[in-house]
């Protein structure tokens, strides 16, 4: 996938614990990375061509900013999995005009959000 001009192109999140953040993603969205050393892991795009995001050991973990939103065509099979992951559900599965949702934490803070359709 080539960047397309003025689009979210990547996203990084912070990591205090950067083999326990990974394994998290790894358990509960089955993402797959590429380390780059101690400090930094490469969120490999779904389909194995390059990269959509990070986890950075160097960045503090945010809440508060802007919410990252991943999808999920099963909402509640995926508040399951988040918990089983070790993450911490922040807002329970809520219905908005688009559908679904809800929020949680990671293991090193960081907030994110699920949403799905209704």
């Amino acid at each position: 996938m080539s960047p397309i001009h003025h689009t979210l192109d990547y996203v990084e999140l912070g990591a205090t614990d950067l083999p326990a953040t990974k394994a998290f993603y790894e358990q509960a969205f089955g993402w797959q990375f590429t380390d780059y050393g101690p400090e930094y892991a490469g969120v490999r795009a779904p389909d194995g061509t390059g990269e959509v995001g990070g986890l950075s050991a160097m960045t503090q973990p945010s809440t508060g900013g802007p919410l990252v939103l991943l999808y999920s065509e099963d909402v509640d099979a995926s508040v399951a999995a988040v918990t089983t992951a070790g993450g911490r559900v922040l807002q329970e599965p809520y219905v908005f005009p688009g559908g679904r949702r809800f929020h949680f934490a990671d293991p090193s803070g960081n907030e994110l959000g699920v949403w799905g359709p209704a």
